[in-house]
C-alpha cells in the first residue's frame, strides 16, 4: 500500500473548498475532485471514503480557522463584553458558510458532533481564559461544585443553543453570569 501524501489532502480539500464556493455544496463529489487533481477516483478514496467525510474535514478545518480568528478580533475588557463578541462572531459565521456545511452533514452527523468537541473544547478553555484575566470576577467564589470549567461548560452549552435557535442576542445569558461571577 502506498503512503498517503498529505499534500493530495489538502488540494484535494482545496477543490472542494473552490467547489463549494462556486457551484454549491451539493456539486461536491469524488468524481469531481479526481477530474480536478488530475488523479484516479480510487485515490481520492484513499483520502476519503465519501463525500459526507470530505464536508466533514472543510467543516472542521473551517472552525479550526475561525476560533483562530476569533481570538484576534476579541477586544478584551470585561468577560462578558468578550461573550458577546464570541456570540456575535460565531453567528455571523454560523450565517456564512459554516452553517451551510453543518447542514450538510446529514450522514455523519455523529461524527461531526465527536470531531466538533474538540473544537468546543478549544473554546472552553479561551472562556476559562477570559474569566481568569477580567478583574472583577469574584475570585472567592469558586469551590468544588461551582468551578470555572462548569461554568465555561454551560455557557458553551448556553451559546450553542443560542446559535441553533438564531436567538438575536444573549442578553438573559449575560444577565445570568453577570449575577453568578460579579
Amino acid at each position: 500500500m502506498r503512503k498517503k501524501d498529505d499534500n493530495l489532502r489538502d488540494t484535494l480539500l482545496d477543490f472542494a473548498r473552490e467547489i463549494t464556493k462556486t457551484q454549491g455544496i451539493d456539486s461536491v463529489n469524488i468524481r469531481s475532485l479526481a477530474g480536478m487533481a488530475g488523479v484516479a477516483t480510487g485515490t481520492v478514496y484513499n483520502y476519503f471514503s465519501s463525500k459526507d467525510e470530505i464536508l466533514l474535514a472543510l467543516t472542521e478545518e473551517y472552525w479550526r480557522q475561525t476560533l483562530l480568528e476569533m481570538k484576534q478580533i476579541m477586544t478584551g475588557g470585561s468577560f462578558l463584553r468578550q461573550l458577546e463578541e464570541i456570540y456575535e462572531f460565531l453567528k455571523s459565521r454560523i450565517n456564512q458558510q459554516a452553517g451551510k456545511l453543518m447542514s450538510s452533514l446529514g450522514n455523519v452527523e455523529t461524527a461531526g458532533h465527536a470531531r466538533m468537541q474538540s473544537m468546543q473544547s478549544m473554546l472552553e478553555a479561551d472562556l476559562i481564559r477570559c474569566m481568569e484575566m477580567d478583574p472583577d470576577v469574584g475570585k472567592d467564589i469558586w469551590d468544588e461544585a461551582f468551578t470555572r470549567e462548569e461554568l465555561a461548560r454551560f455557557i458553551m452549552r448556553n451559546l450553542m443553543l443560542q446559535l441553533k435557535s438564531e436567538a438575536p442576542d444573549i442578553h438573559f445569558l449575560i444577565s445570568i453570569i453577570r449575577r453568578a461571577i460579579y
